[in-house]
């Protein structure tokens, strides 16, 4: 255990920043309020809509992330972890997996609202809400039998790591085959967030020009403000750390020495994607009446100027 020693990975490893464990407490906080509050709105929608299946599964999605929240912040607090190296993998990749599962519901959701536009349509909606739940049951079978266990068996399996320190498995990027997938991985993020918000501002655009001072009045564009929501979550919590991961990989590539600074500013980014779990509670507060009415006197407002 000599080569483990803590000279050693204080000075190699990433230093995790003491505010982060504020921020894990405000996540986990705000992330349950969320949880809790969608689902009282969840009751009156409509269950054999996809965009409410989406929802759904988004609920599933940060509930499980959130479940891991606490063993992070007893690893803050101590300094230690106590948990086991297979558990820390575990932890650590389930990060990743919510912030690309999200990533991949709102593109869902997204897609289905453009389609709604497009297509002139109401909503879009399974037949049955037995396919519905097939449909659900099918995607997290996919992830919990395939992606799941294929992330936690590779990830941090290359080189050898001390069990007392957790989420430092940034010796994995010096491998090349590891930096190729990251780079695809971040570009096919950065393009779909990208195309994403370029059909978004076609779409708002494009409903300025034809309803101008009665766009408040009209549904379908409250419709697109949320819309909005999610590509606003995508660009704050999300891109940050895609466009920095960039340089990181670079850093990596290309730095033959400690890498403990550029390592932490990674953690940081990555961290700050867990505050997608506001998503929620954000959507619910913003979908009340009082929001709404705030909104049309400002724009109202704006006009009068």
């Amino acid at each position: 255990m000599d080569k483990y020693n803590t000279s050693e990975n204080s000075s190699c490893d990433p230093v995790l920043a003491h505010h982060l464990t504020s921020l894990y407490f405000v996540v986990l906080i705000g992330g349950l309020a969320g949880v809790i509050s969608i689902l009282f709105l969840l009751v009156k929608m409509n269950s054999r809509s996809v965009t409410t299946m989406a929802f759904i599964n988004l609920v599933v999605v940060h509930g499980l992330f959130l479940l891991t929240v606490p063993f992070r912040l007893v690893y803050l607090i101590k300094g230690t972890w106590t948990f086991g190296l297979p558990f820390c993998k575990f932890v650590s990749a389930m990060l990743h997996i919510h912030m690309y599962l999200t990533f991949l519901f709102y593109v869902v959701i997204l897609v289905i609202r453009y389609l709604i536009f497009f297509k002139r349509r109401d909503k879009v909606e399974f037949y049955r809400k037995l396919h519905a739940v097939a449909a659900s049951m099918a995607l997290w079978l996919l992830v919990i039998v395939i992606i799941v266990p294929l992330v936690v068996s590779q990830y941090g399996n290359n080189e050898e790591y001390n069990e007392k320190y957790c989420f430092r498995f940034h010796k994995e990027l010096d491998h090349d085959y590891v930096q190729v997938v990251n780079y695809m991985i971040v570009i096919i993020v950065i393009a779909i967030a990208m195309v994403l918000l370029g059909i978004q501002a076609f779409i708002t655009l494009s409903m300025v020009r034809k309803f101008r001072h009665s766009l408040l009045s009209h549904q379908e564009f409250w419709a697109q403000l949320k819309n909005l929501f999610f590509i606003g979550i995508i660009f704050i919590c999300f891109l940050p750390y895609q466009f920095f991961r960039i340089y990181y990989l670079y850093v990596v590539t290309h730095s033959k020495g400690c890498k403990n600074e550029v390592a932490f500013y990674n953690e940081i980014f990555l961290s700050t994607t867990a505050i997608s779990c506001y998503d929620l509670l954000l959507f619910v507060f913003g979908g009340s009446h009082w929001v709404k009415q705030k909104f049309i006197d400002l724009w109202n407002c704006l006009l009068c100027c």
